[in-house]
């Protein structure tokens, strides 16, 4: 074979690649945007079954509250009556593709009916129509099974089966699988309201997207990226507001990751002080400084095949910004007082409050590091922003706190809840909980009907009262009048005004003339 017959041949592949790869981006983007089964089906009629080119699927799921398997999807019209069946883990088949963690190849045709292999019978020629399955585990999430079974009509071999692409894309297929769970099992919550009182609110409680409450277009979005990230390893910078719950949102990517299993290290870099925020870090060797009486290991290590979560980075001293930047870049830490390096996998979750690009240009955080930070960034709306939420926050949180106190608050008043709606929140949702919290405190009925809000000083407006622009003339007569009337209308001498001025007497007397200062201005007061 000759050099260009080579070329070709290595240009064909590369073009091969290039559509795989184009063809999984397609395939995931188009699962992670769908939010219940219906789009979860039209994803993979659309998007998936053109690319693997299979005739049937059918997918399977179980979380710890299940005692078994349970048809989750499936295509054919067949198997849709079985959706309430259980399968055992322990069924052969099932078991089988849990142990493999490759695709496994399967001829309908020589399945069985044994009493431990019902999954067997379920996927049968007889009752699918259908020679061939391609059966592979997803990954799990937070105790959430699937098995997935691409079903043909033709015979084929192991030399047949997509590998790369289902493996590509396992990932987002659990995670979807876990997001559509989440929506189906939040139900609703009713706030009752007395038949007779007109201006009691009802709301209905929604359980939320992994525990974040909203159903806003805004946060509709932010669930989509949430979504669409978390199967990666991606690193995501958060941007919001204090108190618009940065953490959650990061909490959520970690949940719907493959490493999920594991937990999430946090570290907020504004709570620590500086001299011991490397050490929290990255750890530090007995006797590396004073105090330190053992050897500790530093977040990293804790968060090693996991999910750091730095809060506040934007706080994080400029010294400590280059270390963090070579740990991202060479995958390995090096303790305080310690001269062994240690390999770690982290994935970075960041938060901020700040606005990073003015940082960075004012040279108060690198450049560098805000650019590695940067793959993935998602912007949190201020709850001024999202209004149409704050009525389920507040149930919400009145669920949350009415508990405890057990004086049974069964919802709000209309007027409260205008008054909710109206409220610029500068504290975000955290405020939001703790007014709430408060009102839950001070009501005298099972309606809260008087919620007091925090007075917001209007800065411009009281400004505008206590200042105006003056010219530099009228600033210099109103000083030279205030310096004047402190020394009781002496000009010249040691007790002078002049002297406190800083002029010599006779250019205080003429600024004085030039300025039309004279006596009945200064002595106006004294009568």
């Amino acid at each position: 074979m000759d050099t260009s017959d080579q070329n070709r041949l290595l240009t064909k592949r590369l073009q091969e690649m290039q559509k795989e790869q184009l063809s999984i981006s397609a395939i995931n983007v188009a699962l992670s945007k769908a939010l219940d089964r219906s789009q979860f089906g039209i994803a993979l009629q659309n998007h998936c079954k053109p690319i693997l080119n299979y005739d049937e699927i059918i997918l399977l799921n179980c979380d710890k509250d299940d005692k078994g398997f349970k048809v989750f999807h499936s295509s054919a019209a067949a198997n849709k009556l079985h959706g309430d069946h259980v399968y055992l883990a322990k069924d052969e088949i099932i078991a089988q593709c849990l142990r493999s963690a490759e695709p496994v190849l399967f001829d309908l045709r020589h399945f069985s009916e044994k009493k431990d292999q019902e999954i067997a019978s379920f996927l049968s020629s007889k009752n699918t129509g259908m020679r061939m399955a391609v059966g592979i585990a997803l990954p799990s999430l937070h105790d959430h099974e699937s098995i997935v079974f691409f079903l043909y009509k033709n015979y084929m071999t192991s030399d047949d089966v997509p590998e790369r692409i289902l493996t590509a894309i396992s990932t987002q297929l659990a995670v979807s699988v876990r997001i559509i769970r989440i929506f189906m099992m939040a139900g609703s919550v009713k706030i009752p309201h007395e038949a007779e009182n007109d201006e009691v609110q009802e709301i209905k409680v929604k359980k939320g997207f992994n525990g974040i409450i909203g159903e806003s277009a805004v946060m509709q979005d932010i669930y989509e990226q949430i979504s669409q990230v978390a199967p990666s390893q991606s690193g995501v910078l958060i941007y919001g507001e204090t108190g618009t719950g940065k953490e959650l949102i990061a909490q959520a990517i970690h949940d719907l990751s493959s490493s999920s299993h594991k937990k999430m290290i946090r570290i907020n870099c504004a709570a620590i002080p500086s001299n011991l925020i490397e050490s929290e870090l990255f750890g530090h060797e007995k006797g590396s400084f004073t105090g330190a009486t053992e050897q500790r290991k530093g977040k990293f290590e804790l968060a090693n095949n996991s999910t750091i979560f730095l809060d506040e980075i934007g706080e994080l001293p400029l010294e400590l910004q280059g270390r963090l930047l070579r740990v991202l870049q060479e995958k390995e830490v090096e303790r305080i007082g310690g001269s062994q390096r240690i390999r770690v996998n982290v994935r970075i979750i960041a938060a901020t409050n700040r606005n990073l690009e003015k940082e960075v240009a004012a040279g108060k955080f690198r450049s560098d590091l805000y650019y590695r930070l940067n793959v993935f960034p998602i912007e949190l709306p201020p709850l001024r922003k999202r209004k149409e939420d704050i009525p389920l926050l507040a149930a919400h949180f009145l669920e949350k706190h009415d508990k405890k106190t057990g004086k049974k608050i069964t919802g709000f008043s209309q007027k409260v809840l205008q008054e909710m709606c109206r409220n610029p929140w500068p504290g975000n949702i955290r405020e939001l909980e703790n007014m709430v919290q408060r009102s839950i405190i001070t009501a005298k009925e099972n309606i809260i009907k008087e919620m007091t809000f925090p007075k917001i000083p209007d800065l411009q407006q009281e400004n505008s009262q206590e200042w105006q622009i003056k010219t530099l003339q009228q600033i210099e007569k109103e000083h030279i009048l205030k310096v004047v009337e402190k020394c009781n209308g002496r000009i010249s001498g040691k007790q002078g005004a002049a002297v406190l001025l800083g002029l010599p007497s006779t250019t205080l007397i003429s600024k004085m003339q030039k300025l039309g200062i004279h006596k009945q201005h200064y002595f106006k007061n004294k009568d």
